[in-house]
């Protein structure tokens, strides 16, 4: 049994105990809205191994509060608004418990999560499984639809809708990178024993049947636990099969074990392409001896894109100036999908005529949005219609000439509305 298996097993039964009450847990909440004020949760990993990546949600809800100044003139009548934060600590269970919280004790109206399925995942169950509209982002679409048992071609949740790209999109942007130098075309994959990690390895609808059809050789050693502290079986297993270049879909911690050790064991392979561990410079300075410089993956927002917020009318690049102004920081990937969420969840609930969850969920599913990370409507990803796909691009963590990184676009093939503002170099060791 997985344990994505156990962890959702947990979740869904402790649920359904509270399910088997659900009249009378029902009948005690609140009328939705009731006293005029429309409440929208917001759960993310605060805190733990996965705050980097949430390192700018603060910023970004105290910005959405300013600018609603706590109403919202909506299809139902004039509302007061209301946003309850939740952290996780990077746990997929209190993931669960904070949705939980935001049901029976906050009764929000919406929630809104984002951030690794490891959030997406339990959040969305809880709502799915209580009647409590949810949007999700921040979650390559497969590891949240398919993870969460959705059925291809089939519009398989009611409550529950996500927008990201995919495992397809990432493949897209990981082949264009690795064209970029020449290298034998042999893949050493570090998938762990997650929600994506296991959606990744996925043999029919993952990495390896795409790798396999562009003529790569993979080498997977198998999953592994997060936080583990030896990689030297796998660092042994991709020098003797001579693999030069290296994914996976990691936590920081892990990235950076990885790497020291395969410096030290003098395996130097020409790429390091990861998901999720390389998102914030903070992160990549943080690799002992400089090892975060040319790490190459995903650029799924910045200033190269070329949007604008539907609640502010910031462009990317105003966004991202003012959350540098406004944090001494430099800017983050992760702040484009936070402000979209809020994005959406503004529109939405403008135009839901009355605030009950199945007048929330149509005007959800009616959306058709122009966001800081593109256009978001729901329908028209046949293979699974509760997601909105969301364009992605290939970036690299080039040194910034002062002993720190930048994030650079170098490869836009697959998105050419996102603008490239560097060439990709080879990783240095």
């Amino acid at each position: 049994m997985t344990k994505l298996t156990m962890n959702r097993r947990h979740l869904i039964k402790s649920t359904a105990a509270a399910t088997l009450f659900a009249p009378s847990i029902l009948s005690a909440r609140r009328a939705h809205a009731a006293g005029g004020t429309l409440r929208v949760g917001y759960v993310s990993p605060r805190s733990g191994a996965l705050s980097q990546i949430s390192e700018s949600d603060g910023f970004v809800i105290d910005a959405v509060r300013d600018t609603l100044g706590g109403k919202l003139e909506t299809a139902a009548g004039a509302l007061n608004i209301e946003i309850i934060e939740k952290d996780t600590q990077s746990d997929p269970n209190r993931a669960g418990d904070m949705a939980s919280d935001l049901i029976y004790q906050d009764e929000v109206d919406l929630v809104l999560v984002g951030s690794t399925p490891d959030t997406t995942n339990p959040v969305a169950d809880l709502c799915e499984l209580n009647g409590v509209p949810c949007l999700s982002a921040a979650t390559p679409w497969q590891s949240w639809y398919f993870g969460r048992g959705g059925a291809p071609m089939e519009k398989s949740f009611t409550y529950t809708n996500h927008f990201f790209w995919g495992s397809e999109d990432l493949l897209a942007v990981y082949f264009g990178l690795w064209a970029g130098l020449e290298t034998n075309k042999v893949v050493g994959a570090l998938w762990p024993n997650d929600p994506d990690g296991i959606a990744f390895a996925d043999p029919n609808l993952g990495f390896p049947p795409a790798l396999s059809e562009a003529g790569y050789t993979l080498v997977d050693p198998g999953r592994y636990q997060n936080l583990k502290d030896d990689f030297s079986a796998e660092i042994n297993a991709f020098k003797s099969a001579g693999v030069e270049i290296v994914t996976g879909v990691m936590l920081p911690p892990d990235l950076a074990t990885f790497m020291t050790q395969a410096k030290q064991m003098g395996y130097t392979p020409k790429f390091v392409t990861v998901a999720k561990a390389a998102l914030t410079p903070k992160g990549v300075e943080s690799f002992p001896d400089g090892l975060g410089e040319n790490l190459s993956g995903e650029y799924y927002w910045g200033p190269q894109y070329p949007y604008v917020s539907s609640l502010t009318g910031q462009s990317t690049e105003m966004l991202c100036a003012a959350y540098m102004e406004g944090t001494g920081n430099q800017w983050l990937q992760g702040t484009g999908y936070v402000h979209a969420l809020f994005e959406v969840a503004v529109d939405l609930l403008k135009r839901t005529e009355d605030v009950t969850p199945e007048a929330v969920v149509a005007a959800m599913n009616a959306t058709d949005l122009n966001t800081c990370v593109g256009h978001i409507k729901w329908g028209d990803f046949a293979l699974a219609p509760n997601v909105a796909k969301t364009p992605v691009a290939g970036g690299q963590w080039q040194s910034d000439g002062e002993g720190g990184f930048k994030l650079v676009c170098t490869f836009n093939d697959v998105a050419p509305d996102i603008v490239t503002n560097g060439t990709l170099e080879p990783k240095v060791w």
